[in-house]
């Protein structure tokens, strides 16, 4: 197996066209055509992750987050970005990602958000198209959960995403119809609004965002950006175990959310 064969099967549930056109998704560092014998995943492709897959043997990583997202004029070893991509270079080991492409795909980041926090019934909001299955695509999820207070749901927000803490708003309704967007979608609020949610759960609020839920009369919790997105991690070794069982895949240990909370 090579880089190019794993990139094609993830492409087969996270295609290239459902991502955001601002977007970095692929093949970002190495080459299509490099032997493939161990895999490491893992939500960021940050210089631990780097370094723990050269520790573990991996000649490939797989994250979520893109090892080059802004436009670089120079690769150097004078910031962590740098540093990652001539470690992996000096060491053999390719980089690959899916990012809004996973955040949309049935199965990807969003609906692994919504089923751990055990919504049922769970829908694409305002769906952007259907993939090669039938099935609907798009950012948003939305389900149930049984009625019961904002203090209570926060609660299990907080437990099933092992979450260090939360920030959020009440919007003075008890909670039963949740969306959920994983990482920074609060911008999304106006599409739960029109999908008559009474809580939304994601990351990275701005201050501003609060208030217009609180005006709304929406819960908005914002559960942290790694917090959010991480289950995703899990689910995407296990697809690479079913569809590559003759490679060994291994999630990340040294990664874990950088923010921490004081008090």
């Amino acid at each position: 197996m090579n880089v190019q064969q794993i990139l094609d099967f993830l492409e087969t549930f996270a295609p290239v066209s459902m991502k955001y056109d601002w977007d970095n998704v692929g093949l970002l560092c190495g080459s299509a055509g490099q032997e493939v014998h161990k895999i490491l995943v893992a939500l960021d492709p940050f210089e631990g992750v780097c370094r723990e897959a050269a520790e573990k043997g991996a000649d490939l990583i797989v994250t979520h987050h893109p090892l080059i997202f802004h436009p670089r004029k120079a690769v150097t070893d004078g910031d962590d970005v740098g540093r990652s991509i001539l470690f992996l270079a000096q060491n053999g080991i390719s980089a690959i990602n899916a990012h809004t492409n996973l955040d949309c795909a049935p199965g990807g980041v969003n609906d692994v958000l919504a089923e751990t926090l055990g919504l049922r019934e769970i829908r694409v909001l305002e769906p952007m198209g259907e993939d090669s299955q039938g099935r609907p695509w798009g950012l948003l999820r939305a389900g149930t959960v049984d009625q019961q207070p904002l203090e209570a749901f926060l609660a299990q927000v907080k437990a099933r995403l092992q979450a260090q803490g939360l920030r959020y708003v009440d919007g003075g309704k008890p909670v039963q119809t949740v969306a959920v967007g994983g990482g920074a979608c609060a911008d999304e609020l106006p599409a739960v609004l029109r999908a008559g949610c009474d809580t939304f759960v994601t990351a990275d609020v701005k201050y501003n965002e609060f208030y217009d839920a609180k005006a709304a009369g929406v819960n908005l919790i914002d559960a942290g950006h790694f917090a959010t997105e991480n289950p995703v991690v899990a689910v995407l070794a296990a697809k690479l175990r079913a569809a590559f069982p003759q490679i060994p895949v291994e999630c990340a240990e040294n990664h874990r959310d950088y923010m921490n909370f004081y008090g």
